[in-house]
């Protein structure tokens, strides 16, 4: 009864198993066939490595640091975004005027070209040219500009920061329509029973606003964690590993040392780490979880 149950649902739910086959299986399948090759720095294929390419990638010293640096970016950007759009979101819920116009204004960022926005940063905060700079030195906060974007730390926390605003209105708008959801009902419930903001936040919207922070965590997670753009900007100029995640590794790897093979090993790296974090926040948080109990 079952496998007959499965046949009748095969015409239905095949064209969209051929389209996860074809986008997802075989790319992922073919890119661990690709790290086992040994291939030239023009891509050319000489014939099975097996694990040596493994070997060549976690002979990279820097490699430990580097995997620090990506568990701080990918947590650092999307805890900042998800606290202040979640604040955006109940500010922009409310009923004021000019509220249209607020809640397009929101969305520039998004809209914009990733890298457009991050160069804006970049030369913004130059210390010969950046206005930014110069703002703080003619309010007497700096001396003389100041290199935010040319040591590691700094340029680092820049480019959270540049992640942080273009992530924001996204993230924002899937809590908005979370929060638009919601029944009024419940809230003025909360207000009848005497519990305070804080209370009524706490234990009556933000349970129903799992989901839709469910999906803009997964969303956020797997868009930061490949992030290259912002990073390439900012930090791209900063010599070594210093500043860099397992992404712009990989770019590196590919661009500068032209070693296509250990680039390949770095993808499949970085297709099981993003399943591992992902795996992680499903199994703590436990999104799907019934909030009416």
């Amino acid at each position: 009864m079952r496998r007959r149950g499965i046949l009748a649902a095969l015409p239905w739910i095949g064209p969209s198993l051929v389209l996860i086959a074809a986008i997802v299986a075989f790319p992922a399948c073919y890119m661990v066939w690709t790290s086992t090759r040994d291939l030239s720095a023009y891509g050319q294929d000489r014939g099975n490595a097996g694990l040596a390419n493994y070997r060549t990638l976690f002979g990279i010293s820097e490699l430990g640091s580097v995997l620090v640096h990506t568990v701080i970016w990918v947590v650092g950007v999307v805890l900042i975004t998800l606290l202040l759009s979640a604040a955006l979101a109940q500010f922009l819920n409310k009923d004021f005027p000019g509220r249209t116009a607020v809640r397009m204004a929101i969305l520039v960022p998004w809209a914009a070209s990733v890298v457009m926005t991050t160069s804006i940063f970049y030369y913004m905060l130059d210390p010969d040219v950046g206005i930014a700079n110069r703002f703080l030195v003619d309010i007497g906060v700096l001396d003389r500009g100041y290199g935010f974007t040319k040591q590691p730390t700094q340029a680092f926390l820049v480019a959270i920061g540049v992640a942080v605003f273009v992530s924001v209105p996204f993230t924002t708008y899937t809590i908005l329509a979370g929060l638009q959801s919601i029944p009024a009902e419940i809230d003025e419930a909360g207000r009848v029973d005497g519990a305070r903001a804080w209370q009524r936040y706490r234990y009556l919207t933000l349970p129903q606003l799992r989901p839709a922070i469910a999906v803009a965590t997964i969303i956020n997670i797997i868009n930061v964690f490949n992030s290259l753009p912002i990073l390439q900007v900012i930090t791209g100029s900063i010599a070594g590993f210093s500043a860099d995640t397992t992404t712009t590794l990989t770019f590196k790897l590919i661009r500068q040392n032209q070693e296509i093979d250990t680039a390949a090993a770095m993808s499949v790296l970085n297709f099981a780490l993003i399943l591992v974090i992902i795996a992680i926040y499903v199994k703590v948080i436990r999104p799907t979880k019934e909030i009416d109990r």
